[in-house]
């Protein structure tokens, strides 16, 4: 993540079907100059401070072309989240930014475990998590932009994580 990339994911990220499921911290209606303000005062200060990690997601074929985002945190109890724009979705493109990012987070960032939560309705994004075998902990309501909702929230360790990397070779 860039500050130049604000102006395009400005253009991106406030469509209701990438933001019905993120947390209600996000405003809706998404103000005119909401991601710029995000990236300058929140996200990459954190950057800078080595707490948290943001990538945008971007097409091989079309690397100037940004169709979504993927982040870690450090210091929240949720560690991880993303949005892929509608284009960018039924193609496994967020599950390939996934394994890149939980890769990270335990070879690189030496962290013990991982921990993420998510609408019940969000199916797609449940079946990422599934299929990351990460195991269902908790289930609980929490406000996302669209309402309060049913929310679990899935983990992930990394001696299971690393099993699966070894049982996939």
């Amino acid at each position: 993540m860039r500050l130049e990339d604000a102006e395009q994911v400005q253009l991106l990220f406030p469509q209701w079907e990438v933001v019905k499921y993120l947390n209600a911290i996000v405003p809706w209606p998404f103000p005119q100059s909401g991601v710029e303000s995000f990236y300058r005062e929140r996200a990459l200060p954190a950057v800078e401070r080595g707490v948290e990690w943001h990538w945008t997601i971007r097409l091989k074929d079309e690397p100037e072309r940004i169709i979504g985002a993927i982040s870690l945190h450090l210091e929240r109890e949720i560690h991880r989240g993303f949005w892929i724009a509608p284009e960018g979705r039924r193609r496994r493109l967020m599950t390939e930014a996934v394994v890149e990012v939980t890769r990270f987070w335990f070879e690189e960032l030496g962290q013990p475990l991982l921990r993420t939560k998510k609408a019940v309705a969000n199916t797609a994004s449940r079946a990422i998590s599934v299929r990351e075998g990460m195991r269902r902990v908790a289930v609980t309501e929490d406000e996302y932009v669209c309402g309060r909702l049913p929310t679990e929230v899935w983990e992930l360790d990394a001696a299971t994580w690393r099993g699966r990397q070894h049982s996939s070779q």
